[in-house]
């Protein structure tokens, strides 16, 4: 069975690691990220509806001044983000399961939204306002140096940015991209990988859940011959 390379930062990485175990997968930990805290002011409350977070990053790294925010009911992506924003004093008004759109689809056009997000954000369609401010960033680590470790596994990639990396490394490390496999957790991530791998599909959902059930089908699937 082909093992399973974790490519997010930390401490994602772990837990989807833990996740993949459970699954009887056997992951390696390689992460091309690392996320570090960015300046940021908090607004006045009184001029939003709620908050829109999209990964329990926003939570870890916002700081202080995110308690002044305790009013606002959130809107998360994900039960590990609505988790952590609970754990940080927030009531949560509603988890989505299946991306940001999604979650935007079923709240109403008038609700003005505060997002608490990365640097390196991707703009959804919205019918909402929403006002974005960047709390963290994920800098790019370098070529690891046990890298070529990937070749003949399967790589979960979990944003574009992580498949646009996972690229430039794998052509940096001179990996035989027609060994490798690659879970995406959409469309979007597939397509930034780029061409050449052995295989490359996205997952049903834009959800980690159905990203490791991908995996999972990827890495017991025999190499074909």
């Amino acid at each position: 069975m082909r093992r399973l390379v974790i490519l997010r930062p930390e401490p994602g990485a772990s837990a989807t690691a833990a996740r993949a175990r459970a699954m009887g997968l056997e992951p390696m930990v390689i992460p091309l990220f690392e996320v570090e805290p960015v300046a940021w002011e908090a607004p006045d409350a009184g001029s939003f509806d709620a908050l829109l977070l999209t990964s329990a990053n926003a939570v870890r790294h916002a700081g202080e001044a995110l308690q002044r925010l305790r009013q606002l009911p959130v809107y998360a992506v994900g039960e590990a983000t609505a988790a952590a924003a609970r754990e940080a004093g927030f009531d949560i008004a509603s988890t989505g399961d299946a991306g940001v759109e999604r979650l935007l689809e079923s709240i109403e056009s008038d609700v003005r939204l505060l997002h608490l997000c990365g640097e390196h954000r991707t703009e959804p369609h919205a019918k909402q306002a929403i006002t974005a401010i960047p709390v963290y960033r994920a800098t790019e680590l370098p070529l690891p140096d046990d890298f070529r470790r990937i070749e003949g596994q399967v790589a979960a990639v979990h944003s574009p940015r992580a498949g646009r990396r996972l690229a430039e490394l794998a052509n940096a490390a001179s990996i035989d991209r027609s060994t490798v496999r690659i879970a995406a957790i959409s469309e979007a991530a597939a397509s930034a990988a780029g061409p050449g791998w052995g295989r490359c599909e996205a997952a049903d959902a834009p959800d980690e859940a159905a990203l490791l059930a991908l995996a999972a089908r990827l890495c017991d699937n025999p190499p074909q011959t």
